[in-house]
């Protein structure tokens, strides 16, 4: 008996049962009866879209299956209303996904819809006006809609007895007028009369919220501002704002006079319409939307300056109180209006300052909004900028409070604390605070910002930080001068601010100011401790003077130090007969001991500022005191040859070379290499010059003394014969250094002697600047009346510069930019 073979059944697919499957088919046969002739048929299968629509998957089904054409087919004209109805509410519920409202875009849905709008049927006008409002949501779609002029058809919607249609008109009008020319249309459609009758419409309270957002944008366009004017329409708006009780309502109302005020010609007319009084109510307002808008109104209005008068007794002290609110965007907003009062206007900030302002400025300054904390410190620099009010600022700890600013992350907070910190700190006392608070290295660290105006206004602080010399060097530790040097190499980084901040920190450095620049000003006094090491170009660091006496002689050019203070209190000095070469240890923990003196040397004390041992002795042609090589001398040289004298003198002035003493000491501070010679100079030049009332003759009589003591005149002819290179390889050789004190140089030429000009000049207050030039040319400009008007009465004339002749006719002065200046300073 055979087998039966057994047939197997195949499985039905595994999508059949599938619930989107079986939705996808539904849709699809609903898509067929779009297309049927008979109007039962179509309204059933509008209607079934409808509901299909409702669900956000069968969306996605009907997208794909391209319902979108079928269903707007069915809004033409011809078709019956119950046809239009489901059609229009399908497109309204598939319009609140993005995807749908650029297929109804597409497919031209937006010009069928915006006629459905005159439709008889209410439920038609509802869904397409809500359809038409999501389209509008999309920039294109807007733009369409001005070209098809669909405002009028819309205003008529605000006729209608349905609020729901108003509703969405309403909001509809609020997208479309945010562009200039949907203003226009609206107004010359004569909008602005349908809106201000829904404001003046008290049972149309519902919508009032919805139509001041409508006039808030329309108030951007000036000739909608004289319109509402003309009609009276501006007073009625701003007496609703005043008395609504509905937070909301006064919200938008200060909302519409913020937008509008940005713009000059309106901010006029609201003030001519006494805008300020109403913001000044809203301020009062419970709700912190009503005073935030308020508060933003206010700052735009501040614009005009009646407004800010207005505001100085009735508006700035609601405005503080606001700044103690719970709210921290309250916050900002009232310290934005006090910022925008207080800004260029003294009185203001005095306002601001009775109403015990300073207080919840400072706190604000710790407020987790940036804006808020921005505000506060403009509001603080500018009350800080008023001398009278500075000390008040002072005194709340305002400089310990802008520190956490000043590291923020946000530029505009660290832009405006350190502007606040520059118009705060302009007293010793107050960058002192500063500095002992830890506040200059964040400070010095926005300059690294990539941002121009932090890097900007960091810079400014600093410039006005760095007015003393603890704080500027402080800054110079951190690092600030680098930054700025760094700064001022880049173009596109630099301003005019860093440049003065730069410069303002050298002041503090002539060493490395004369190095870079090549030049010191009358009012950059040389102090001890200054060095001319010779030219550096930008960018190349310049070493210490500890740093620069430690090394050994080398044939680069010899540093020149000015130094008028002795060496742990006194001179060191030591027995003629002995080894007078100057000694100094190469260790860097190796320091100068005292030594003993001899009565050789008596005549210089602690100081070198006046000696009381010095005795006068005759000299040879000279009516100053006696350099310490000269006390030596038991007469003046009569009968002896130029040279023997000459050779004598250096003998003598090598003679007097210190010699430091005693083992290295580690503990011991280290000391820049005394000068007795220049103490002399100082003491000679203080006692015979100083007392001189003319000027003009203090610079002849200080030029001669330095000729003097650099070798005297030097015929140019014999310049090139004057062995000033030996001498100073001597020099070099026998203090072991390449640092040599300038009072030790006998044989010195252009630069030594205008560095020697400037610091004795600086000494007893006779003003006169440095310059370099080039190839070993330096020369000394002093600032003078021209003689020839002495005399003159109500003559008046500015000094001129002269340059001082320190070489080939000691004491001579030459007009700057005459020939013979010309010859000394180039030739």
């Amino acid at each position: 008996m055979g087998k039966k073979i057994k047939k197997e059944v195949e499985p039905p697919p595994k999508d059949v049962f599938d619930p989107l499957t079986i939705e996808s088919k539904k849709a699809a046969t609903v898509v067929l009866m779009l297309h049927s002739p008979e109007e039962e048929i179509l309204a059933k299968a509008c209607e079934a879209i409808y509901k299909f629509a409702l669900k956000d998957d069968v969306k996605k089904l009907l997208r794909e299956l391209d319902v979108m054409n079928s269903v707007i087919a069915q809004l033409t004209p011809e078709e019956e209303v119950v046809i239009h109805e489901f059609a229009s509410l399908c497109l309204a519920n598939m319009s609140t996904e993005y995807t749908g409202k650029v297929q109804i875009f597409e497919h031209g849905g937006l010009e069928p819809l915006l006629r459905l709008l005159s439709s008889p049927d209410p439920d038609v006008k509802k869904n397409s006006i809500e359809c038409i409002y999501n389209l509008v949501q999309d920039f294109q779609c807007r733009t369409t809609f001005q070209e098809l002029n669909a405002i009028p058809p819309v205003l008529d919607l605000l006729k209608s007895e349905y609020p729901v249609i108003q509703l969405f008109a309403l909001k509809m009008l609020g997208v479309i007028t945010n562009d200039k020319k949907s203003q226009a249309m609206l107004r010359d459609s004569q909008g602005l009369d349908h809106l201000i009758k829904i404001l003046d419409t008290k049972e149309l309270n519902d919508l009032h919220i919805e139509a001041l957002s409508v006039v808030a944008n329309c108030l951007e366009d000036m000739d909608s501002i004289l319109l509402i004017r003309q009609t009276g329409g501006l007073k009625k708006l701003l007496a609703f704002a005043e008395n609504s009780t509905i937070p909301d309502i006064q919200k938008n109302a200060a909302k519409a006079i913020a937008k509008a005020a940005y713009d000059s010609e309106s901010r006029k007319l609201f003030h001519e319409q006494e805008v300020e009084k109403c913001l000044v109510t809203l301020l009062g307002s419970e709700s912190d939307g009503t005073q935030v808008a308020a508060s933003q109104a206010i700052s735009a209005m501040c614009g005009n300056a009646g407004s800010q008068d207005f505001f100085n007794t009735q508006g700035i002290p609601q405005l503080v109180r606001l700044l103690k609110s719970d709210n921290e965007e309250v916050q900002e907003a009232a310290a934005l209006a006090l910022a925008s009062l207080t800004t260029c206007n003294p009185a203001n900030a005095n306002a601001a300052a009775e109403a015990d302002a300073l207080g919840p400025l400072t706190s604000t300054l710790s407020s987790k909004r940036d804006g808020a904390v921005a505000n506060a410190a403009t509001v603080l620099m500018n009350m800080a900028m008023q001398e009278p009010l500075r000390a008040a600022v002072q005194s709340q700890d305002v400089l310990q409070a802008l520190i956490g600013p000043l590291g923020s992350a946000n530029t505009v907070v660290q832009s405006k604390a350190a502007l606040a910190v520059a118009t705060t700190v302009c007293d010793v006392e107050a960058r002192a605070e500063l500095r002992n608070r830890g506040g200059l290295e964040p400070l010095v660290e926005l300059l690294h910002s990539k941002n121009d105006e932090v890097r900007r206004h960091a810079s400014y602080a600093i410039m006005v930080c760095a007015g003393d010399e603890l704080t500027a060097t402080e800054l110079y530790r951190l690092g600030a001068l680098d930054i700025l040097e760094e700064i001022s190499l880049s173009v596109r980084r630099k301003n005019k601010f860093s440049e003065a901040a730069y410069n303002k920190l050298l002041n503090h450095n002539l060493s490395l100011k004369y190095s870079q620049t090549g030049y010191l000003s009358s009012s950059n006094i040389i102090s001890d401790g200054f060095y001319d090491y010779g030219r550096i170009n930008p960018g190349t660091k310049l070493l210490p003077l500890k740093e620069l006496c430690l090394q050994e002689p080398s044939d680069r050019r010899a540093v020149l130090l000015i130094n008028n203070e002795s060496v742990d209190g006194s001179l060191l000095m030591e027995d003629k007969s002995s080894d007078l070469s100057y000694r100094r240890s190469i260790s860097s923990s190796s320091s100068l001991r005292r030594a003993s003196k001899e009565k050789t040397t008596s005549l210089f004390s602690t100081g070198f500022g006046s000696p009381t041992e010095l005795k006068s002795e005759p000299t040879s042609g000279r009516n100053t005191v006696l350099s310490k090589s000269a006390t030596k001398e038991k007469g003046p040289r009569k009968g002896r040859g130029k040279k023997e004298e000459e050779k004598v003198k250096e003998e003598e002035e090598v003679l007097a070379i210190p010699k430091l003493t005693g083992e290295s000491s580690p503990e011991k501070e280290w000391y820049p290499p005394p000068d007795p010679h220049f103490c002399t100079y100082v003491y000679d030049v203080t006692r015979s010059i100083l007392p001189v009332t003319n000027v003009k003759e203090q610079v002849e009589v200080l030029a001669k003394y330095v000729a003097e003591k650099m070798g005297g005149k030097i015929p140019k002819d014999k310049l090139p014969d004057f062995s000033w290179e030996l001498h100073i390889s001597e020099l070099k050789f026998q203090l072991k250094s390449n640092v040599i004190p300038i009072g030790y140089i006998k044989k010195g030429i252009f630069y030594h002697r205008a560095l020697l000009f400037k610091a004795l000049a600086d000494k007893i207050g006779v003003g006169c600047s440095l310059v370099r030039g080039e190839y070993g040319r330096a020369w000394n400009e002093v600032k003078l009346l021209d003689p020839s008007w002495k005399g003159v009465t109500g003559a008046f004339s500015a000094p001129e510069t002269w340059i001082v002749d320190l070489m080939f006719h000691p004491g001579a002065l030459m007009k700057s930019g005459g020939r013979e200046a010309n010859l000394y300073q180039f030739l």
